[in-house]
C-alpha cells in the first residue's frame, strides 16, 4: 500500500487475512513480518483475522524520509495503516521495538485496542544497552555502525543471537538506524514507559525469554493486571529460539482476553508466581 505520512512518501508491504478484530503484528528492529506468518497455519490461530507489516527502513518497504523512521513515526503509520485498511478494533503483538510501538498505539486509542502482547518491549532504560550503542559506539558512517553492530551482535551470548546477526544486515536500511535507536534510547529513558504500559485498560501479557530472568522486572504489587510468560530455551527472540511455546501462550492469552479478568503470571504454558523477570543488559534494542 501507498502512503503519506508526514513528509515522507511510503510504500509498505504486508500480509494480511481479513477478518473481525484482527491480531496486529509489529515487528523489532532488524525483524520483518515474515516472523509472523505461521500464525495463519496454526491450530487455534489459523482463520483469525491478521495483519503483519513491515516498518519502513525494514524488509520491503521504501521511504522518502528514512531519517524521519523514530518510535514515534512508527506509531503515526501504524495509525495511518489502520485506517487505510478499515480495521477498528484489533489485538496488538509487539516484539522489542515494535513493543515500545505497540505501548505507545495503545496509548493513543486504547479503545480500538482489545488486547497487547509484548515480547520484551522496552519498558526501563535497562532495555536499549545496544540501542545505547549509537553513543557508546559512534560512527558516522550508517554502513559502518550497522556493520559493526552485527558483529557484536553475533557475539551475544544469547540463543538465537547468531541468527539474528545473519539476518539484520539484509533486513535494515543503515539510514534509519540511527533515528530509530536515538528515539528508543530517549523514550526508554524519558518516557515513563513502565508506568504507561501498567496503566493500560486492556488485557495485557509480557512474554521473555527465559534467559533473560535476571535484570527487569515489574513490581510484584502491579502485575495483579498483567499476564508475565517466560517462554523456555529462549533468549530475546522466541519466534527463533522456541516459536512452538510462543505460540501457545499467544493463542491462551487471545482466547482469555475475550473474558478480561485478573492477569496470571505463566511460565512456560505454567502458572508461577514469581517476584521480578528481566532481561540481560545485552538485548539489542
Amino acid at each position: 500500500m501507498s502512503l503519506r505520512e508526514g513528509d515522507a512518501d511510503l510504500r509498505i508491504a504486508a500480509q494480511m487475512v481479513p477478518g473481525p478484530e484482527p491480531v496486529v503484528f509489529l515487528h523489532g528492529f532488524g525483524s520483518t513480518k515474515e516472523e509472523y506468518a505461521d500464525f495463519t497455519r496454526l491450530p487455534g490461530l489459523a482463520g483469525r483475522g491478521f495483519l503483519a507489516r513491515d516498518a519502513p527502513g525494514f524488509g520491503a518497504p521504501t521511504s522518502s524520509r528514512l531519517d524521519l523512521v523514530s518510535v514515534p513515526f512508527l506509531v503515526d503509520v501504524a495509525v495511518a495503516v489502520l485506517e487505510q485498511l478499515a480495521i477498528d478494533r484489533f489485538h496488538v503483538v509487539g516484539h522489542s521495538m515494535g513493543g515500545l510501538t505497540a505501548l505507545l498505539l495503545s496509548g493513543r486509542i486504547p479503545d480500538r485496542v482489545l488486547s497487547f502482547n509484548d515480547i520484551e518491549g522496552n519498558l526501563t532504560a535497562e532495555d536499549c544497552f545496544l540501542s545505547r550503542e549509537i553513543v557508546t559506539h559512534h560512527s558516522d558512517d550508517p554502513v559502518t555502525f550497522l556493520t559493526d553492530f552485527a558483529a557484536r551482535t553475533l557475539a551475544a551470548d544469547e540463543f538465537s543471537s547468531a541468527l539474528y546477526s545473519s539476518r539484520v544486515l539484509t533486513t535494515v536500511d543503515p539510514h534509519a538506524v540511527r533515528p530509530v535507536f536515538e528515539s528508543l534510547v530517549d523514550l526508554s529513558d524519558n518516557g515513563c514507559l513502565l508506568h504507561r504500559f501498567v496503566g493500560l485498560p486492556m488485557p495485557r501479557i509480557f512474554m521473555y525469554g527465559e534467559q533473560n530472568a535476571h535484570v527487569y522486572y515489574l513490581p510484584e504489587r502491579r502485575r495483579r493486571s498483567v499476564t508475565v510468560v517466560e517462554v523456555e530455551h529462549s533468549g530475546h527472540w522466541p519466534m527463533y529460539s522456541n516459536p512452538p511455546a510462543m505460540w501457545t501462550a499467544l493463542r491462551k492469552f487471545l482466547d482469555e482476553s475475550q473474558a478480561p479478568g485478573e492477569g496470571v503470571p505463566m511460565v512456560g504454558g505454567r502458572a508461577e508466581h514469581r517476584t521480578e523477570h528481566s532481561r540481560p543488559a545485552a538485548s539489542p534494542r
